[in-house]
């Protein structure tokens, strides 16, 4: 079986933020060929599915999602090691190939090792923390565009801040190959665990969020400028903006994504009157919120 289709799907079974509706049709791939069948399927509809990995930047409507959902996780979990070279399924955790890269004594995906998502979306948006981005390590993605498999080098990618040119084009990660160097295994171990304390003293682990809310403004920081509106353990309904970072709005109290989002709105809205500086959402917004 190439794929697996399930309907009405709770999306809250697949985001980060424990939150939203049913997708209409949910597919659970297995392999590219399975991929390939439903994107036929979709195609064939004249439209564009939601491809999912482990649902860690989403907010979706609670209205849920009337488009196919493509989960690629098990699809796409290969990693093999080349000397310093690592290549990586687009579903497998990004711990997961931190770690890989730890027990080969390879140095250059330290920053990478507590950020809560998949290759496939951590290449999209050029995931990065402490210093560090994807753009910095890959050589070449792996992708699915216009019926066909094909690597396109990093230099190609248009990388910048939260940013790839897969955003721009309907182009889905299959993975992607990164050059690191040769480190020493303690150093390296040593530099995880410190990005893994500072992640736990200073940001909200203990409940469900999307990570980061906004992007970095330019000249400010998106949680400062939020702590110094006042915000800290502003609540809408379920969803509260973290008093330990007020860059995270969690799911406090079994928040909707109704909630989370009209907090988004009043957090813009805030900064914005108070600093005249308009935040821009990190986390990406799937369906009707209107």
């Amino acid at each position: 079986m190439n794929y697996e289709l399930l309907t009405n799907e709770p999306m809250s079974q697949h985001t980060t933020f424990r939150t939203g509706g049913k997708a209409d049709r949910f597919f659970k791939i297995n392999n590219i060929d399975g991929l390939k069948e439903v994107l036929e399927i979709c195609h064939g509809e004249g439209v564009n599915p939601l491809i999912i990995g482990n649902g860690s930047n989403l907010l979706v409507s609670d209205k849920g999602i009337r488009i196919p959902v493509i989960d690629i996780k098990n699809a796409a979990q290969d990693i093999v090691v080349d000397d310093c070279s690592i290549t990586s399924g687009a579903g497998v955790l990004l711990s997961k190939l931190s770690q890989t890269a730890l027990d080969n004594s390879l140095t250059g995906l330290e920053f990478a090792f507590g950020i809560p998502g998949s290759v496939g979306g951590a290449v999209f948006m050029n995931a990065g923390a402490y210093g560090g981005e994807i753009k910095d390590v890959a050589v070449s993605v792996k992708v699915y565009k216009d019926g066909q498999v094909m690597d396109i080098p990093a230099s190609e990618m248009d990388f910048s801040y939260r940013h790839s040119r897969a955003m721009n084009e309907y182009m889905i990660i299959l993975g992607v190959t990164v050059k690191l160097e040769k480190g020493n295994k303690e150093d390296i171990k040593a530099a995880m665990d410190d990005f893994t304390f500072r992640r736990k003293s200073k940001q909200p682990l203990e409940y469900p969020s999307a990570g980061s809310t906004f992007k970095r403004p330019e000249g400010y920081f998106a949680g400062k400028l939020i702590m110094d509106s006042g915000l800290a353990g502003k609540s809408i309904g379920g969803a509260m903006v973290s008093p330990k970072h007020c860059g995270f709005i969690i799911n406090h109290d079994n928040a909707t994504s109704t909630d989370v989002y009209e907090l988004i709105k009043f957090v813009k809205k805030e900064v914005n009157d108070k600093f005249g500086v308009m935040l821009e959402e990190e986390v990406k917004l799937i369906g009707e919120f209107n």
